[in-house]
């Protein structure tokens, strides 16, 4: 979490993950329900990532747009931090949340142009804003696999 806490202070994205997020507390949350999982490489703990069932409150409401289905269940995913020295990581990511789910959302920090871009990238559509349980904005996106 400190290398991915570091990238995005690289990046300019000095908001997102401040302080002790994520905690100790909120990652053992995502393990207790089977959402917290870890990206290996060579034997090496590489990344991390929460993937975990709809219905998730904060994507209750969003403004300024629509999802793109909201009937369907959906998994979310958060908290993917990485390694700076180790790439593909975000397809590797979408390759298996996908292979378990065809309706994902996602959010991301304003300031967090490498998650944007990669979002994009990997064909999730900007869908609008949402609010987190602090009252911060975040930019919403849905991308729903064939």
């Amino acid at each position: 979490m400190e290398a991915a806490k570091q990238i995005m202070r690289q990046s300019g994205n000095l908001h997102q993950w401040v302080a002790d997020y994520p905690s100790e507390d909120i990652l053992m949350a995502d393990m207790e329900r089977h959402g917290g999982f870890v990206v290996e490489q060579e034997g090496r703990v590489v990344a991390y990532f929460a993937f975990l069932p709809s219905p998730d409150p904060t994507y209750d409401k969003i403004y300024e747009g629509a999802w793109l289905d909201d009937v369907q269940p959906y998994h979310v995913v958060h908290r993917i931090a990485s390694y700076p020295d180790v790439h593909g990581i975000f397809a590797a990511i979408m390759d298996f949340c996908f292979a378990h789910d065809p309706n994902i959302r996602i959010d991301t920090h304003r300031d967090n142009s490498i998650m944007q871009h990669n979002l994009v990238k990997h064909g999730f559509a900007y869908c609008g804003i949402i609010y987190i349980a602090s009252g911060d904005e975040r930019l919403a996106y849905q991308r729903i696999a064939p």
